[in-house]
């Protein structure tokens, strides 16, 4: 009896799991739309020089180091992000770290997001694929047993053609969430790089401040 009902549970699921894997597909052909169109537009952008951004920031103002964020080639992201931090330069030190710690961890809060839906692609996508290529194999057998061919047949074609849907996924899913992983990477590290410039300028201006 309880051979029984898991053959009946498994196959319940033969349909749930096939729509899975094509909804799994139909995700992966997306991003792999949004991937590309990201991919051409970071050919196209110059990109940002922040080394020399921090030396054309030094004992500059708050007004001015707004002024050269503004046309940097950073992303518009980016100096949001930064904008939002020279804000504070009225606040005490300490309240400024945080709020430098709070904006980047915002940023990396977005970039995850953004990645979830390749990981998640990229994990799921095996698991259905042998999951579809298990359930139809128990009456495979079975058929094959009473020498019904054809029932085997069928049964291995929606095995195979469910593990290919499901391989093919998660590799491209793989390959869209390690190539932006690098991109974000970057991204995080040159802000965190200015950000830390630009809390230093504030601080300078602040003992200067206190001095005069």
């Amino acid at each position: 009896v309880t051979s029984q009902i898991l053959h009946e549970i498994g196959q319940y699921l033969k349909l749930p799991c096939s729509i899975i894997l094509f909804l799994l597909m139909a995700v992966s052909v997306v991003e792999l739309g949004y991937f590309f169109c990201e991919a051409v537009g970071r050919c196209k952008k110059k990109k940002c020089d922040t080394v020399a951004m921090l030396h054309e920031i030094d004992g500059k103002s708050v007004t001015d180091v707004k002024k050269i964020v503004d046309g940097t080639a950073l992303l518009n992201r980016q100096k949001k992000t930064i904008l939002r931090l020279l804000e504070t330069s009225d606040l005490e030190p300490e309240v400024r770290e945080a709020a430098a710690r709070r904006l980047l961890e915002q940023e990396e809060e977005y970039y995850h997001k953004i990645l979830s839906a390749t990981n998640m692609v990229a994990k799921l996508g095996p698991m259905f694929g042998l999951l579809g290529t298990l359930i139809p194999l128990g009456p495979g057998i079975v058929a094959l047993g009473q020498g019904d061919t054809q029932t085997l047949s069928q049964a291995m074609e929606y095995a195979f053609d469910t593990t290919i849907a499901g391989l093919i996924s998660a590799a491209v899913c793989s390959v869209i969430s390690m190539c932006r992983q690098k991109w974000y990477k970057r991204e995080i590290e040159d802000l965190e790089v200015v950000m830390e410039g630009c809390l230093t300028e504030m601080q300078s201006l602040k003992a200067s401040e206190k001095e005069a």
